[in-house]
């Protein structure tokens, strides 16, 4: 039996790798698209040698650019046949950058990266999903999404070309928080719109994890014990990796299409909750519900308007 293809953006390190590893184990064909090809090969040849699996094949991604995005699904194409689950594991957060930084199309690089990209990644390769028998898609979503229950907080959907960069204070924690709403948002409508064709996509809400010794060493003094702090509380890549290959393949969620799904493999609800102090305080440690922005018409229409006009996919 011919072995699924899987293709995991972001596989070189952290939770990528993990799962590059997972489904290696498991007999799939892997596929890691990543920028770092240097970094690429070792974690490729480490894949290989520890799964005993030689069916892992690295191509170049950057997926905040559009020309990158464009280049790695013709050479997908001309590779392979068919593509069975894409995984957008890929992100941008830069700590403690203090300045806009934009991609090479002039697109707030945290939105390029984690919004735009996923969304034209998908749209080239929706083909390639289509031949396959039970195509799935996933986004990587997190718990920074769950800053959406203050009431006021909002995507700048007028900014995310600094269009406002002289006047708006740039905060990179902020902009990931964004983009990943606007992940889940865009989570929904690519689950409608793809639906006609058969495909799945689903968006995992992953829970705050252990940073890496390189990633720490980039806080300051304060947060570098908050970050000590999550680790010592913190789930392991592997962990997370082991959520990504359940929903991706478990029997009793394959009915599943347009849920944003938490790391128990629960499927998680808009909030209920009032904006009283004290219900605010709980459905912020409940995770079962997500923010009522992200279930707002307006708010999906307009992520999906955004990113149609920046890479000029008429995704129907």
């Amino acid at each position: 039996m011919k072995a699924k293809t899987v293709l995991i953006t972001g596989a070189n390190s952290g939770i990528g790798k993990a799962a590059a590893i997972k489904f290696a184990r498991e007999g799939y064909y892997v596929i890691m698209a990543c920028r770092n090809l240097e970094k690429g090969r070792l974690v490729q040849r480490h894949i290989i040698e520890i799964t005993k699996n030689s069916q892992v094949d690295l191509l170049a991604l950057d997926v905040a650019s559009l020309d990158s995005i464009r280049r790695f699904c013709a050479e997908y194409e001309k590779k392979y046949d068919q593509l069975d689950i894409l995984i957008h594991n890929a992100a941008y957060l830069q700590h403690g950058v203090k300045e806009y930084q934009f991609s090479q199309d002039h697109i707030e690089l945290s939105f390029a990266t984690n919004v735009v990209g996923p969304f034209f990644l998908t749209y080239l390769l929706r083909g390639m999903l289509e031949k396959s028998e039970n195509p799935k898609i996933l986004n990587a979503c997190t718990v920074s999404i769950r800053h959406y229950f203050i009431k006021k907080r909002k995507i700048e959907f007028d900014n995310l070309q600094g269009e406002f960069k002289d006047s708006r204070p740039y905060n990179t924690y902020k902009k990931y928080g964004d983009s990943k709403m606007a992940l889940l948002l865009l989570t929904f409508k690519m689950a409608e719109v793809m639906g006609k064709s058969g495909i799945k996509v689903n968006a995992l809400q992953i829970p705050a994890i252990r940073i890496s010794k390189d990633t720490r060493s980039q806080f300051k003094s304060v947060w570098r014990l908050s970050a000590e702090i999550q680790n010592a509380f913190g789930a392991k890549p592997e962990t997370v990796a082991n959520t990504y290959f359940d929903i991706c393949t478990s029997e009793a969620l394959n009915h599943l299409s347009g849920k944003l799904i938490n790391n128990k493999l629960e499927v998680m609800k808009p909030s209920y909750y009032t904006h009283s102090f004290i219900q605010i305080i709980k459905q912020l440690i409940d995770m079962h519900v997500y923010p009522r922005y992200a279930d707002d018409a307006d708010n999906i229409e307009s992520v999906w308007e955004v990113c149609s006009k920046m890479t000029q996919a008429d995704f129907r």
